[in-house]
């Protein structure tokens, strides 16, 4: 048998309502706990009975509950009141926004020649034209990057031979210093060998 709708509305017997209120209440501060362990939140409940009794539950401490949620309200009445006309107005600029980037990606897959079946003659000279503008941009640049390189590997060439041309005036130098001091070793040997000659 299928359980009947129950109808959320007071119930007159007080009876009833006292046990209805007592399992709702129950099962109400089961799923608070449940909610707060599962997903690590900060739950703070409070319930008053029809009589006036107090119960309540705190994943932490009501106190300090109630003091967060007392700060984050005042936060949210301290935000600047939106009107409806500028909510209007800015969702007509994104519905706006939305067109315009729809419209550039419909025409970027247009220029890259995806879906033109539907294009029309004059809209494909269009396209035709500023794919070429498109191409000669690209050869420019293109030339300007061959160019720049080109350059720049010609200023390492002539630093690579202005720094051999260094060192070969460098290794010249050494080796005409290195053939003096031979000779004025020479030149010496010589002048001793004849001193003790005449000596003799």
């Amino acid at each position: 048998m299928v359980k009947g709708k129950i109808v959320i509305q007071k119930i007159n017997c007080s009876k009833s309502r006292q046990v209805t209120f007592f399992k709702r209440r129950t099962g109400l501060l089961k799923k608070a706990k449940e909610l707060s362990i599962l997903c690590d939140a900060e739950i703070g409940l409070i319930i008053f009975s029809c009589t006036g009794r107090l119960y309540d539950y705190a994943s932490t401490s009501m106190k300090s509950i109630i003091e967060r949620y007392s700060n984050a309200k005042q936060e949210l009445n301290d935000l600047p009141c939106i009107s409806a006309l500028e909510i209007q107005s800015l969702r007509e600029e994104n519905a706006s926004l939305k067109q315009h980037i729809s419209k550039l990606q419909e025409s970027h897959r247009q220029l890259m020649g995806q879906e033109l079946t539907k294009v029309r003659l004059e809209e494909l000279n269009d396209l035709e034209t500023k794919l070429d503008a498109s191409l000669k941009n690209i050869r420019a640049q293109k030339d300007q990057v061959y160019k720049e390189e080109a350059t720049e590997l010609k200023q390492k060439i002539d630093r690579v031979e202005q720094e051999n041309i260094e060192l070969r005036k460098k290794l010249m130098s050494q080796i005409v210093q290195n053939i003096n001091t031979d000779r004025k070793g020479d030149h010496h040997e010589h002048a001793m060998s004849t001193f003790h000659c005449t000596g003799s």
